[in-house]
């Protein structure tokens, strides 16, 4: 019998929402390891909606949850609806929305807020010892929410330009965290935590290597389930 796995998503749209290519290798590397999954978000008005052409922000409003569904085509519920107890794990893919729209990583740094259905679906997984899988900004949600965790964003420098947030690394450090430097073809497994993280678009990387990292991540989420 497959795993249950939820999926958090945080818009749709790279610069407001969830990133489209993360959360579509997400997807396929759980079809392809047999989860049965389901998708969420939150309801709730969007931070900012950004003209992806232009990369400037607009005067429009969004809700998440409606911009989310474009995502899930259609097939999607209110987070506030997810139970842990009807999942074998979860998993946040990034985008600049979960640094927005979950919690507020993108105003306040360290110093963030993480929305009130975002942090209590983290904290129910956590206590079930049910995996999370996060990618790319997304682990940040683990390391304000559990302190002491280990996660990667990538490296903690920007090696050959291709790691242009490094400084994130510095931050969750800073938050009381371990971070580990992986490539983007690998994900870190913090076993006493059972949180599962991987850099994706943290790196300027070919669209493959990020759906290969990708892939690594939900791997080993399967396998912690």
């Amino acid at each position: 019998m497959g795993k249950r796995v939820a999926l958090v998503l945080a818009g749709c749209g790279v610069f407001d929402g969830s990133e489209i290519h993360e959360a579509s290798a997400a997807l396929v590397h759980l079809s392809r390891g047999g989860a049965e999954v389901k998708i969420f978000a939150p309801n709730i008005e969007q931070r900012d909606v950004v003209n992806h052409l232009k990369g400037t922000p607009t005067e429009e409003k969004r809700n998440v949850l409606v911009e989310s569904a474009r995502l899930a085509r259609g097939n999607i519920q209110d987070l506030a609806e997810l139970k842990a107890s009807e999942f074998d794990a979860v998993i946040f893919p990034g985008g600049f929305g979960v640094a927005k729209n979950l919690c507020s990583w993108a105003v306040d740094g360290k110093n963030c807020t993480v929305n009130e259905h975002v942090n209590s679906t983290l904290q129910a997984f956590h206590s079930a010892k049910k995996p999370i899988g996060l990618c790319c900004i997304s682990p940040v949600l683990a390391a304000k929410v559990f302190p002491g965790c280990e996660v990667t964003v990538g490296q903690d420098k920007n090696v050959d330009g291709r790691f242009p947030d490094a400084e994130t690394a510095s931050a969750i450090a800073e938050l009381g965290c371990k971070h580990i430097c992986k490539n983007v073809n690998e994900s870190h497994v913090d076993k006493a935590n059972k949180i599962v993280t991987t850099c994706a678009f943290m790196c300027k990387a070919p669209l493959h290597e990020i759906f290969d990292g990708i892939g690594t991540m939900v791997q080993e989420v399967l396998k912690l389930a």
